[in-house]
């Protein structure tokens, strides 16, 4: 008689995201100044857990453009949802505990995506501020 084994569950609810967001180009696994566990792509937040107290606990927090979040939230509002506090931001909450591994990747690759816009066009910035200056 063969004994099954347990599958092992992370050990925290960061683990599988770290796991997945690695596999994504320049990614970097880090923490915030709190203590809280983001990637960040060339320095710059691209996912992190919610530390925010209006998030659930074990909620993701990733980049997503504003069109996606609101159609993400209307088809799946166990998973996906807003707080007052983020709906400022092009941000979406996940539910970790609610979310499947495929739709984890494409949202860690769309916020890859956006971040890097975001980091080239930062790039961008300073590199026209400093030909502007004279020596």
């Amino acid at each position: 008689m063969k004994r099954r084994s347990k599958k092992q569950e992370p050990t925290d609810g960061f683990e599988i995201v770290r796991a997945v967001g690695l596999t994504l180009p320049d990614v970097e696994a880090t923490t915030k100044y709190d203590g809280s566990p983001v990637l960040k792509l060339n320095g710059c937040f691209m996912a992190g857990l919610a530390t925010h107290s209006s998030a659930d606990p074990d909620t993701l927090v990733v980049r997503v453009g504003c069109e996606e979040r609101e159609w993400l939230i209307e088809d799946a509002p166990e998973t996906y949802y807003l707080t007052d506090y983020y709906r400022r931001y092009p941000l979406l909450l996940v539910r970790l505990s609610r979310v499947d591994g495929d739709a984890l990747h494409d949202l860690l690759s769309v916020s890859w995506r956006l971040t890097s816009l975001k980091v080239t066009n930062r790039s961008r910035s300073l590199r026209n501020v400093q030909s502007t200056r004279t020596p």
